[in-house]
């Protein structure tokens, strides 16, 4: 199952960029990530038996164990990708939110889109390696 983050804005060379990278690389499972102007067109279409997930500060806050059981069930039920949209600082459309299969919180504070991305792949890489019983998640 492909991990496709589709994000807001360009990243550049930064110390979030290396972190991001950092934690893609780590990532066993099939990896990309799309990039996208601030404003405009909407993100690439989804293709069919794929999940959206939006981060959104209105969405649902999962512990890691419970972002690796969201994946472990999407990935055992046949899902071929799981998108996760990062929007620009005015966050994402109603449309949007109702169209997604999952809104996903970091929390009520609110993070800066690049540091997100950073952050997702972390937790992305976390709930991979709790799949395939890694030691680098420590429940507790």
């Amino acid at each position: 199952m492909l991990l496709h983050i589709v994000a807001r804005g360009k990243i550049g060379r930064s110390a979030e960029a290396e972190l991001v990278d950092r934690y893609l690389k780590r990532i066993a499972w099939p990896v990309k990530l799309t990039e996208l102007p601030d404003g405009g067109r909407s993100g690439p279409a989804a293709p069919p038996n794929s999940v959206t997930v939006l981060l959104d500060e209105k969405g649902k806050a999962l512990s890691s164990m419970q972002l690796a059981d969201k994946l472990e069930q999407w990935r055992d039920g046949g899902k071929r990708e799981v998108r996760f949209m990062i929007g620009a600082a005015d966050g994402h459309s109603p449309a949007e939110r109702d169209d997604a299969d999952l809104l996903l919180s970091f929390g009520p504070a609110t993070w800066p889109h690049l540091l997100v991305r950073a952050m997702l792949a972390e937790q992305l890489f976390r709930a991979t390696s709790i799949l395939a019983n890694h030691p680098y998640h420590r429940e507790g």
